[in-house]
């Protein structure tokens, strides 16, 4: 069983929501990529998303696209990507993994070689943010033959036709954006968002989790109210970036993933 079906199912049975961090690769540096990593999973992390470096992060809002920048000018790649979750793993074989970014680095790298650096890697899942799911067949069955699972986003403003599409090509847990934008804005439609995950829900038996606009306790919990999980990414990435210019030891590492602590518990605490 993979690791991303064990912790989704092991959430189902426990009634507990599933809290997801992204944070980029090599910001501030991959040891401290690292670092943050193990501190997210000490917080309550569930699952991690590793955003991978690319120069033009179009679906992303400022505070991303300046960590991306931090990240790109001390040269961080790919590689260096794999090489991250690849250290992590030294310490941790249990908590997944998810690659997500865009399809440039993959298609310069090439599809079979990424997909075996990220079997060696020891990586869970792969969101490819603007791959269209209708041509991601041949980069899709590599990553299912390698037991890595594929996951899509569904928008807002994704008809029901498609978002059916969509599905029969996800596996591990469904991305819900929940807000016409790009990361780092506000929900302000939260009915909305309920009628489009209860329209989801009759369309597939895969953990929905709702992304963009998490910026606090208060968010996250609206939120997991509605789905089976909160990704957490702009808010954290954020604390990240203010630390950059002083400088990182665990003190202020395990500070920047209190607010990730914070809405584990406010998550655990619904009625």
């Amino acid at each position: 069983m993979s690791r991303l079906k064990k912790i989704t199912e092991s959430a189902e049975r426990l009634g507990r929501k599933l809290l997801i961090p992204y944070l980029v690769a090599g910001d501030p540096d991959n040891s401290r990529t690292v670092a943050l990593m193990h501190s997210l999973v000490k917080s309550g992390a569930d699952i991690i998303e590793l955003g991978i470096p690319f120069s033009d992060p179009s679906s992303d809002g400022p505070v991303i696209q300046r960590a991306v920048e931090r990240s790109l000018a001390r040269g961080t790649s790919l590689k260096d990507t794999f090489e991250i979750v690849s250290e992590f793993r030294q310490l941790d074989t249990s908590t997944p993994v998810v690659l997500m970014g865009y399809l440039n680095p993959l298609e310069i790298m090439g599809y079979d070689v990424f997909v075996e650096r990220a079997l060696l890697a020891d990586v869970d899942g792969v969101l490819i943010v603007d791959m269209p799911p209708r041509e991601s067949g041949e980069l899709r069955d590599k990553l299912q033959k390698a037991e890595i699972d594929t996951i899509f986003l569904v928008a807002p403003t994704t008809k029901k036709s498609r978002a059916k599409d969509i599905i029969q090509r996800t596996s591990g847990y469904l991305y819900y954006v929940s807000l016409k934008g790009v990361t780092g804005a506000a929900i302000t439609e939260q009915e909305s968002v309920s009628e489009k995950l209860e329209e989801l829900r009759a369309l597939t038996k895969l953990p929905i989790v709702i992304g963009f606009g998490i910026k606090d306790e208060e968010s996250a919990r609206s939120m997991a109210k509605l789905a089976d999980g909160v990704v957490v990414g702009s808010a954290l990435v954020e604390r990240i970036g203010s630390l950059n210019a002083e400088g990182f030891n665990q003190n202020n590492i395990d500070g920047c993933t209190d607010i990730i602590k914070a809405m584990r518990e406010a998550i655990n605490d619904l009625d």
